[in-house]
């Protein structure tokens, strides 16, 4: 299970999904560009000490990420608004990669249309959308709990 986010706008969005993914034991894809310098201080605060405690990979591009994904056998999942399957009816599996669009603009037509499948959160009428990190923790969460990939507490670390 991977959580890419594609071209992230807010630093501090960024450093909560990192946190989670350091949590939860998942790694991450950040594709370029990122709307921050990544040594930004607001993006290290949220992060906190997590950030070195989660494998981070950085693409250039979409392209560069696209290529990489194929290479290594993932399943794109867009979290998207536009989505046609709620996030809890989804069949996920050990080799999702879900993607988290940008917080400004979701995710350009290129990248829902290289997605294997795209997945939403209900909200209720009249609701726009989530905060992008709240979204993907409820996202990596259904996954993990349906793959059984969550981290055992016997685990050692």
């Amino acid at each position: 299970m991977r959580l890419v986010l594609f071209q992230p706008d807010i630093p501090q969005n960024t450093g909560t999904m990192i946190r989670l993914a350091a949590c939860l034991g998942v790694a991450v894809d950040i594709v370029e560009p990122a709307g921050f310098d990544v040594s930004d201080r607001h993006f290290r605060r949220s992060g906190m000490d997590y950030l070195d405690r989660v494998a981070i990979i950085r693409h250039p591009s979409w392209r560069a990420f696209h290529d990489w994904s194929r290479a290594n056998g993932l399943r794109l999942v867009l979290a998207t608004v536009q989505g046609s399957v709620p996030y809890t009816d989804f069949g996920y599996a050990e080799n999702d990669a879900i993607i988290m669009g940008r917080e400004s603009a979701g995710a350009p037509d290129y990248v829902h249309e290289a997605c294997d499948a795209r997945i939403r959160i209900p909200l209720a009428p009249g609701m726009r959308s989530l905060n992008v990190a709240v979204c993907a923790g409820m996202m990596l969460g259904e996954a993990l709990r349906r793959t059984d990939g969550f981290p055992r507490a016997d685990a050692p670390g």
